[in-house]
């Protein structure tokens, strides 16, 4: 089959849980023998192929607009539902991308349409029409995010990983009558609808009215560049002391965005007031609404247990493998979430998992992890405690990580997958 991917979050240039929903979809496609093209719509036009592949590599660069450009762009916005065409971008070679070929899939092609994801929410706010694609033939497009776009003669599936925003609206600062307007939509006119957990399955169903036949769960995977997923533990234990200061198996670790949902709050609560010796690291770039959970590690760090807490803004995939296999445990007791990727990443690289009973996340771990209720902080300290003072029940979450982590494997995936283009009618 002939397929495209939208590159709406494979854009961005430090990539979200649904960027690497993107590249594991990709990946596992083209594993399966299948044509499979990316379409970003980043702000570039080159004059020569050559300066079209430098544009495209050069990163999330946005130039100031001028406001005759900005009218030039409403203007645009408001006919994208007529049709927006996409180029395939030449990859000659010429640019080393080397350094930053973990951001992109393995044997795709590349097209762009300037602009074309933001000119598309002009039109649907606008009309209430979906942004139309013109990018050559394809038998599939696969759109990864609830965003306001198709292409005409093809099978359009839509990805929705969630439906927080309607669930949880304190915790994001979408446009809410936005986002439900398109997901409405979607659950019109999509051929179908994936989802990534059983949990959400029931959300749009329920929700957004879908009938059960047209919702799939196919559930997700998660890899690692083997170069870094299989570092030594004395590479990785050398780059944690070396480079953070912080002990083999003696230090708690969140990793996430920070924001409301993440519940961050709380997790700094329960590790103040659990007594533990063992450091806890957050690692996280400010999210919706990061405001007051900043103002909370501020705080925090301020108290008299306050230097026990370490705080990272980012890290390079390379050192956040180190870290996540290096934890005591992950602790992650989230409010809400449609899969929960770190999860499985902690499990995959062997370590504990300390995490919500709620939403998806039961379904990720089994019985692979110590569950508790995200809303009860002396519940999430009496977990890191338990963890923190009995190495056997730590060893024990560990050895069942990795066991539950098999189910969730590239080829479960990939077989999930080709059985739903099987179902459409795809071979």
């Amino acid at each position: 089959m002939k397929i495209l991917i939208d590159g709406y979050n494979l854009g961005l240039e430090r990539g979200t849980g649904v960027a690497t929903y993107g590249r594991n979809l990709a990946n596992a496609l083209v594993g399966s023998g299948h044509d499979v093209s990316i379409c970003y719509g980043k702000s570039i036009s080159g004059k020569s192929p050559l300066l079209s592949e430098v544009l495209f590599f050069e990163g999330a660069i946005q130039n100031k607009q001028s406001v005759v450009r900005l009218l030039r762009s409403y203007v645009a916005g408001v006919f994208a539902s007529m049709g927006r065409k996409a180029i395939e971008i030449p990859i000659t070679g010429v640019v080393n991308i080397d350094p930053i070929r973990y951001r992109f899939p393995c044997g795709v092609s590349f097209l762009n349409s300037p602009d074309f994801f933001r000119l598309s929410k002009i039109s649907f706010d606008a009309f209430g029409a979906f942004g139309n694609l013109k990018a050559g033939n394809f038998d599939v497009v696969h759109w990864t995010y609830p965003i306001p776009c198709r292409m005409p003669k093809a099978t359009n599936i839509y990805t929705i990983h969630d439906l927080i925003p309607l669930k949880l609206p304190y915790t994001t600062l979408d446009n809410k009558r936005r986002y439900y307007n398109i997901c409405r939509k979607i659950a019109d006119v999509a051929d179908h609808i994936v989802t990534v957990s059983e949990n959400s399955k029931r959300d749009i169903i329920d929700i957004l009215g879908v009938p059960e036949n047209k919702v799939t769960n196919t559930s997700q995977a998660v890899s690692f560049p083997s170069a870094i997923a299989e570092k030594s533990t004395s590479v990785c234990l050398s780059e944690i002391e070396g480079i953070f200061g912080l002990q083999w198996k003696n230090y708690f670790l969140f990793y996430g965005a920070v924001e409301p949902k993440k519940n961050i709050g709380r997790i700094i609560e329960a590790y103040l007031s659990s007594g533990v010796n063992s450091k806890l690291v957050i690692i996280g770039a400010p999210g919706w609404q990061s405001k007051q959970e900043l103002k909370n590690l501020e705080i925090a760090k301020g108290s008299p247990r306050g230097s026990s807490i370490v705080y990272l803004e980012y890290l390079p995939l390379s050192f956040l493998v180190s870290l996540i296999k290096g934890a005591k445990a992950l602790v992650f007791p989230s409010l809400y979430e449609g899969f929960g990727l770190p999860v499985l990443e902690a499990m995959k690289l062997g370590t504990a998992v300390i995490t919500s009973a709620t939403s998806s996340l039961p379904e990720v771990t089994g019985d692979a992890a110590l569950a508790v209720d995200p809303l009860d902080s002396v519940a999430i300290a009496k977990a890191i405690r338990m963890i923190d003072s009995d190495d056997s029940l730590r060893v024990e979450l560990e050895s069942r990580g990795v066991l539950r982590s098999v189910f969730f494997s590239e080829e479960s995936y990939t077989n999930r997958l080709n059985e739903l283009y099987k179902r459409l009618g795809f071979n």
